[in-house]
């Protein structure tokens, strides 16, 4: 039986990028289908007002990335968190990616702001700091393509770093079996992230732009997280022994 997979999908692509890439929802998909769990996806573009009905019923719901700041007041940002927290509360299981890694922390206790750091672009290393049950396939290290200004600065108190490194500490946490989320874009290929790369050159400065761009020589571990995700909605905890 496949999972049921709902895509909150927050941000659409620059006119130049949609002819190839479509949308977020529609990269999701793409990743998810190369890793071996069986799960079905329905998107819904909640900048645009979309989500589901209250009839339908899912395993896990999924906030992918967005140019939006997750600390911003645009409306749509306010009813998302509204609806997000409600999903919470009813135990449903949660998924984030860069804006959804950041939205869920912020709404959960913790802190997302723009980063001192500045700008993460190109291929980035982390270290695993943490291990479960559906990390699995098991790695030492996790590499992920990136695009971030924003960072996780403080986590609520329940949550467990996965992946850090000195330039994003926070890059992946769980909250106990219901929340996953992850600053990398597991999504993305190479030549979407050389096509942002391009588009910000300007913005970025020569010495990052180059810099992310001789980054991209290097492979990245997308479908293990891809896994990771569908591992962690499968997942059942064990009872605990009365």
């Amino acid at each position: 039986m496949s999972l049921r997979i709902c895509i909150l999908e927050t941000d659409i692509l620059r006119p130049e990028l949609v002819d190839q890439y479509q949308g977020y929802g529609q990269m999701f998909q793409r990743l998810f289908s190369q890793q071996p769990i069986a799960a079905e996806f329905t998107v819904y573009n909640v900048m645009q007002g979309e989500y589901p009905s209250d009839e339908q019923t899912f395993d896990a719901y999924l906030v992918t990335g967005s140019k939006a700041d997750s600390f911003g007041t645009d409306p749509w940002i306010q009813t998302l968190k509204e609806y997000l927290l409600n999903r919470y509360e009813r135990g449903d299981k949660l998924l984030g990616v860069c804006f959804g890694h950041q939205l869920l922390a912020l709404l959960l206790g913790g802190k997302s702001e723009r980063a001192t750091q500045g700008w993460g672009v190109g291929t980035h290393n982390y270290k695993l700091a943490a291990k479960a049950p559906w990390m699995s396939p098991v790695r030492e290290e996790l590499t992920l393509l990136i695009s971030h200004q924003d960072q996780v600065t403080a986590l609520p108190e329940n949550a467990t770093v996965i992946a850090s490194s000195d330039f994003c500490p926070f890059a992946a946490y769980h909250i106990n079996d219901q929340v996953l989320c992850f600053q990398g874009h597991p999504e993305f290929i190479h030549d979407y992230s050389r096509a942002l790369l391009d588009l910000r050159q300007e913005a970025l400065g020569s010495q990052i732009y180059s810099k992310g761009v001789a980054s991209l020589e290097q492979d990245h571990h997308g479908t293990t997280v891809a896994e990771w995700m569908m591992r962690f909605v499968a997942h059942k905890p064990e009872a605990k022994a009365v």
